[in-house]
């Protein structure tokens, strides 16, 4: 298993690939809450990972963890925790102006 970064909304799991791409994968546990919850959380950093792709270093697999407060969590809170996450674990290729 690769290098964890904790924060209160997510956890990122960090793991050099073979590969010149960016693996990405989202979860959401049951102590996240029900299934409406879970799936709220997940589609969240989904969205935030769609625009910030782009920015991200390739030849990594990321797995992102919902925690138990993401689904209550604005968009720009969510964006906030995944680019501090992604800072944390020198994966931005440039600074951020986007979220």
């Amino acid at each position: 298993m690769g290098k964890s970064y904790a924060h209160p909304l997510i956890v990122l799991i960090v793991n050099p690939n073979e590969e010149q791409t960016t693996r990405i994968g989202v979860a959401a546990g049951r102590s996240v809450g029900g299934a409406v919850k879970r799936n709220r959380g997940k589609r969240l950093l989904r969205a935030v990972l769609h625009l910030l792709l782009p920015h991200i270093d390739p030849g990594w697999d990321l797995i992102f963890l919902a925690r138990q407060g993401l689904p209550e969590a604005t968009y720009e809170q969510a964006c906030s925790a995944v680019k501090d996450l992604l800072k944390r674990a020198g994966l931005l290729k440039s600074k951020l102006y986007v979220c």
